[in-house]
């Protein structure tokens, strides 16, 4: 399913001026910046020092309200994934953004993969040139829902301390991200084979899970930019092996699929995998 608006709901915001749309961030205190709300949630930008080589860890946090839900890097049937934007004038670029293990939301009416409650997205930055950056201005857009979709859009300008003291709060958050990340492959916990059909339709997974049971994890396979597909059309587990087929719809016009690199995300009971697909 290719992702492109917010089809499936009513988005509000789409009128208004882009200052109206733009929210600024106040004054930051040391590497954590003010809130800025909306709506639907909050969200603040977070940074430690940098270290001596100019690379600079930071996070994204968004809170949604209760009952609202913002998005995964690939976000379902409907949504925006987080695009964050770092003005070249801070001589800092964004090297990458990690997401933690996210939900698959499925009420009936929408079928997303996002967050619903409080979440830091890890940031890794670096710093430009030889002299230490004064400051991060960054731009964040994140989509954020519940019956309708706000586009919610937030300006930072978070001053870079070149002092290497303890950063408590920050660091603390940016643990628990890290913490929050899915697994790396390992061999009690991966895919062991995968191959599509002749026709594209079906994917075929055989996994390594690391522990036994009787439920059939989730499986979430992200294919070219912008689409995703969780649907699973046979799957069977025994204890730590599961075998599945997973629905692919349609593909992008004259889709390749040799040489590319897909990737699925396992998430079985309170532990979650994520490992590239390669097509040879």
């Amino acid at each position: 399913m290719k992702i492109i608006s917010f089809t499936r709901r009513i988005i509000r915001g789409l009128g208004l001026s882009a200052a109206a749309l733009l929210s600024l961030a106040a004054a930051a205190q040391a590497e954590m910046s003010d809130w800025v709300d909306n709506e639907g949630g909050r969200m603040r930008l977070i940074a430690l020092p940098p270290e001596r080589d100019g690379t600079i860890h930071g996070g994204l946090q968004i809170e949604p309200k209760p009952g609202w839900i913002t998005y995964w890097r690939e976000p379902g049937s409907s949504g925006i994934p987080p695009q964050i934007t770092v003005a070249p004038e801070s001589g800092v670029a964004l090297k990458d953004i990690r997401y933690p293990v996210p939900k698959h939301i499925n009420d009936g009416k929408v079928d997303d993969i996002g967050y619903d409650a409080p979440v830091v997205l890890p940031l890794t930055f670096k710093a430009d040139g030889d002299g230490a950056p004064g400051a991060i201005k960054a731009t964040a857009f994140i989509g954020i829902c519940k019956e309708l979709c706000v586009p919610f859009q937030a300006a930072f300008e978070l001053p870079l301390s070149s002092a290497r003291q303890s950063r408590p709060e920050e660091e603390a958050l940016l643990e628990q991200a890290e913490k929050a990340l899915p697994e790396e492959a390992s061999s009690g916990f991966q895919v062991v084979s995968h191959k599509m059909s002749a026709d594209t339709k079906e994917l075929w997974l055989e996994i390594a899970l690391p522990g036994g049971g009787d439920t059939a994890p989730q499986v979430i396979v992200t294919g070219p930019n912008g689409y995703v597909f969780t649907k699973q059309l046979m799957s069977k587990r025994d204890g730590k092996t599961f075998s599945t087929s997973v629905a692919i719809g349609k593909l992008p016009r004259n889709y390749a699929l040799k040489g590319k690199t897909w990737h699925a995300l396992v998430i079985d009971g309170g532990r979650a995998m994520e490992t590239p697909l390669a097509f040879e």
